[in-house]
């Protein structure tokens, strides 16, 4: 045998029992918890406990939280606004993901056309500085899911204030 042969001999030996070693520490590793079997949260459209959002700032919009609580912190939720409902110039805190579920959604960033948005359409709506008015179409109700990280606000940009971008 050339030296050669003995050290890739040797070596491989080396090699299976560090496998071995290594495979005996992972069978005596203590087990990870099996996770808890989680149940689905079932909730019909008759059980959602629909509440006003804001009855003096937004007469007629509610909202029916899924879960978290908009007022708190992250969220999600259903919101429903009126038919012909108009909220002025305004921004939010926190970006909501939208998606459409009835009715024609309206929403017009500043100095930009507005858009609409119908059933099964999607919305990622920036939170800070994006300014909009948001509406609902006058045939019919719009009922939206909205899910954020933060809570809902609302936050109306008084007219004639620079929108401070630099």
């Amino acid at each position: 045998m050339t030296t050669r042969s003995v050290l890739a001999i040797a070596a491989s030996v080396v090699l299976a029992s560090v496998g071995v070693a290594q495979q005996s520490a992972w069978a005596q590793a203590p087990k990870a918890a099996t996770p808890r079997a989680r149940q689905p949260i079932v909730m019909p459209t008759d059980k959602l406990k629909w509440t006003d959002l804001d009855p003096a700032g937004a007469p007629g919009v509610k909202v029916a939280d899924l879960w978290g609580d908009h007022a708190k912190g992250a969220f999600g939720a259903f919101l429903k606004l009126p038919a012909g409902f108009a909220a002025p110039l305004h921004t939010h805190t926190h970006d909501m993901k939208v998606v459409i579920v009835s009715g024609t959604y309206i929403q017009a960033p500043e100095g930009k056309p507005e858009f609409r948005l119908g059933p099964g359409s999607y919305l990622m709506q920036p939170g800070g500085n994006y300014r909009h008015t948001t509406s609902c179409d006058k045939a019919a109700d719009c009922v939206f899911f909205v899910e954020s990280s933060g809570p809902f606000d609302l936050k109306v940009v008084e007219a004639g204030k620079p929108s401070g971008k630099d």
